[in-house]
């Protein structure tokens, strides 16, 4: 099996970038779980500004600092509603020491049927009955987040950054009424990307919210200006337009974690497979678990969870109805 990983298609290789670029799913300013997404920070290189007067790449820059001293051990299970250009879908996920476990719910806001339920139960228990496969996902989360880690390293030289005023925070960006500081970027001419991955960033221009007290990335928004090759455009391109939007918040005591992820992109693989990425993922009712779960004890977590949920989706429906009207046809015992 690892062999045939190895001996992958440039089409899925790629594929595969564009994956811990774009696409991983997680709570993006967090080195476990599949973790991060596209952080647009800036690298560990302390500042030559004074504290007094800090730059905007600065600000950006004590931010991530923070994001990746903080959180690496807080563990939670939460909720991720996906809707894409057909379809929804609802999962439970929680992540443990070994990989995050999930658990679709619901598909296109309709509980899961026996057929998928029992689909959903059976790819669950693979990886517990399999030491191997449960290894795998590990190590999969693990590439995506050293993956991220480069970008994260490469952004200081890859942007220029502008303060562009405040915005007050909420409750699913940043923290409610707080101040977050708002600063445009745009790429730097002289910036040389090292990497497939790292050239996404020569097209990109948006802007970050930044709360400048609790040094965090509160919401990235970006977009594509230009077509964007990789490989000289043999392995593919994106095309111009792509746009992304990450928010994070405070979800519990000090703890922060992403709250929505929107991403639509074109684009071809190989010059002649298109490439269409169009999804929209907001994550809720966050809950701190122990960090010492394996992911046995997770997925009895989902479990646990999923019945309590329909336990109360039952009792609301039952009361929602009312009692049942008696049959006004119906005679009483005494003729009356």
């Amino acid at each position: 099996m690892a062999l045939a990983r190895r001996n992958r298609s440039a089409e899925t290789a790629f594929f595969d970038m564009l994956v811990s670029v774009f696409l991983t799913p997680s709570r993006i300013f967090k080195s476990s779980w599949v973790p991060g997404f596209l952080i647009l920070a800036v690298a560990l290189i302390p500042s030559s500004a004074t504290s007094q007067s800090p730059t905007p790449v600065d600000l950006v820059r004590r931010a991530v600092q923070n994001e990746i001293r903080t959180d690496s051990n807080a563990h939670f299970m939460f909720k991720d509603e996906r809707t894409t250009g057909h379809t929804s879908q609802t999962k439970l996920l929680i992540e443990t020491s070994e990989a995050t476990a999930g658990m679709i719910i619901a598909q296109d806001s309709q509980p899961l049927s026996p057929q998928q339920q029992q689909a959903e139960d059976a790819r669950l228990q693979n990886y517990i009955r399999n030491p191997d496969q449960l290894a795998w996902k590990r190590r999969q989360e693990k590439d995506n987040a050293d993956r991220t880690l480069e970008i994260i390293k490469a952004l200081p030289d890859a942007f220029l950054y502008e303060a562009d005023g405040t915005v007050p925070g909420s409750p699913q960006v940043g923290r409610p009424g707080a101040p977050l500081v708002r600063l445009k970027f745009r790429p730097n001419p002289k910036y040389d990307p090292p990497s497939r991955e790292q050239q996404v960033l020569t097209g990109m221009y948006g802007h970050v919210l930044v709360d400048p007290v609790a040094n965090r990335i509160a919401e990235i928004d970006a977009t594509l200006e230009k077509q964007v090759a990789f490989g000289w455009g043999i392995l593919g391109h994106l095309d111009r337009g792509g746009h992304f939007l990450v928010q994070q918040a405070e979800v519990s005591n000090q703890q922060w974690g992403l709250t929505r992820m929107d991403l639509v992109f074109t684009g071809k693989i190989l010059l002649f497979k298109t490439l269409t990425v169009q999804s929209s993922d907001v994550f809720s009712d966050f809950r701190p678990v122990s960090s010492n779960l394996n992911f046995t004890e997770g997925v009895e977590l989902l479990y646990k969870e999923l019945a309590a949920e329909q336990a109360a989706a039952a009792k609301s429906k039952s009361q929602m109805i009312g009692p049942p009207k008696p049959d006004q046809n119906q005679k009483s015992c005494c003729g009356h």
